[in-house]
């Protein structure tokens, strides 16, 4: 007798909502019964073409009305909370798009709420299914570099690089807005998945290029235990970056390592046999590591979390990837950031 496939619902149909919904028609074990989202227009020609599908302007009458097992959250950080918390009321399992919250106490509420739940929740922090990153992640902790003592992080894009007026949700704060939680943290998730959860931040300073209410650029020294330090730049305002870009440069005790989103070079001072890499520099680009996924869109990470959090409500496990309290922790850095940054100026 055939399994039933589970239900899901995806909630905000933008470009995420999108990408989400043709990766998780690949999974055979998966089956999106209905979507939300308040635009008509992307309501109506999803109806047109895909008649099975039930579309709801309102995310409560979807969970009401086509009870799903578990819900795609794809809409703006500051409407995440209200929609987590009713899929929590209704026992769903929640996969929701990154910042999880705009709100650190709203996530420290929410990661409780699921932790005593046995629903699954996992955050979208891609970085994490990434095949660059969890190499990079193992190299670490083989000690291969020995200890490492200190990191650079930065991530570039030109996603603003033009003057607003200021009225779109994404400029403002509450709502979610500016490059610390659109674009910082994503490489705030990162480095505490790579050196473990920072602790405290300092000299942090943001800066407007384009953006009237929020910053552009956010520059600080992270903090992480046992003395390990480095630091994060991130700039939305650099055209010179025609695509997202993630560099990572780690010195440790005995070499380093620098990643980027298509490779990473090892720098050795002394040769290893073991792992057949000489004394000097090891060059290996992403052909070298790649692990191919069942289906390609925008990047193997993004299919590969999804499968990941399928996987987990069909088995009923609830050890994700990255989970609501790996999203608190990245929320604990953000509201860091902020508020060193209003220290610094006083």
């Amino acid at each position: 007798m055939e399994t039933p496939k589970i239900k899901i619902g995806i909630i905000g149909m933008g470009r995420m909502g999108i990408t989400h919904f043709s990766i998780i028609n690949t999974h055979e074990k998966a089956e999106i019964v209905s979507v939300a989202d308040t635009s008509s227009i992307t309501l109506d020609i999803l109806k047109k073409y895909i008649k099975s599908l039930q579309v709801f302007k309102d995310y409560k009458e979807l969970i009401d009305v086509s009870k799903p097992d578990a819900i795609v959250v794809c809409t703006p950080p500051n409407l995440n909370y209200q929609i987590i918390k009713y899929a929590f009321e209704k026992g769903i399992h929640v996969f929701c798009e990154k910042p999880f919250t705009a709100d650190r106490k709203q996530a420290k509420e929410l990661a409780d709420l699921f932790n005593k739940s046995g629903l699954i929740n996992q955050v979208g922090y891609g970085s994490r299914s990434h095949d660059v990153f969890i190499k990079t992640k193992l190299l670490i902790e083989s000690k291969i570099i020995g200890d490492v003592i200190r990191y650079k992080s930065e991530m570039f894009s030109c996603a603003k690089t033009k003057k607003s007026n200021g009225d779109s949700w994404r400029e403002k704060r509450e709502n979610g807005g500016g490059v610390v939680f659109e674009m910082g943290s994503h490489l705030i998730d990162l480095n505490n998945y790579l050196f473990g959860p920072a602790e405290k931040v300092g000299g942090t300073v943001l800066n407007t290029v384009f953006s009237k209410k929020v910053e552009d650029i956010v520059s600080s020294t992270i903090f992480h235990k046992d003395g390990l330090a480095g630091t994060l730049l991130v700039n939305w305002s650099d055209e010179s970056y025609r695509k997202p870009m993630i560099n990572i440069e780690i010195f440790g005790s005995k070499g380093k390592i620098v990643v980027d989103f298509y490779g990473y070079k090892i720098y050795l001072m002394e040769e290893n046999n073991s792992l057949n890499m000489r004394k000097g520099w090891n060059i290996f680009k992403l052909p070298d590591v790649i692990t191919p996924v069942p289906f390609y869109v925008r990047g193997n990470e993004f299919t590969r979390q999804l499968y990941y959090f399928i996987d987990l409500v069909c088995k009923k496990e609830t050890n994700s990837i990255c989970d609501f309290n790996d999203g608190l922790r990245a929320q604990e850095i953000i509201e860091m950031l902020f508020i060193d940054s209003e220290n610094i100026k006083k």
